[in-house]
């Protein structure tokens, strides 16, 4: 089995992003815009909750899968590469948890 990656998947979206809406569901939402796509991002993430609670595996693995395709999908009509997430992700994973939670600025 190959080895697909989250940079695979966003160059997907991105190609697919340039289809008719007709054709293609990444086209039709991100046609639909901003809103509609954070929308959906949302209803993945609360589908992924509900899967983790109920212990499906196979479930979580599916609801998972649609979290990040709408996510790269978000990030795309927001105009962020993935790569900005994952250097946040590294920079992040240079201290603990509680010490980078702690640096940040009070809300």
């Amino acid at each position: 089995m190959s080895q697909f990656t989250l940079s695979d998947l966003e160059a997907i979206v991105a190609e697919r992003a340039q289809a008719s809406p007709s054709e293609s569901w990444t086209a039709k939402l991100v046609s639909q815009g901003q809103p509609r796509a954070a929308k959906k991002l949302g209803e993945e993430a609360v589908e992924a909750v509900i899967a983790a609670i109920g212990g499906d595996r196979q479930e979580m693995i599916a609801e998972s899968a649609d979290l990040l395709y709408h996510l790269l999908v978000v990030l795309k009509l927001a105009g962020i590469p993935l790569q900005d997430v994952m250097s946040e992700l590294a920079r992040r994973t240079g201290q603990s948890g509680l010490a980078e939670k702690a640096g940040r600025p009070a809300q």
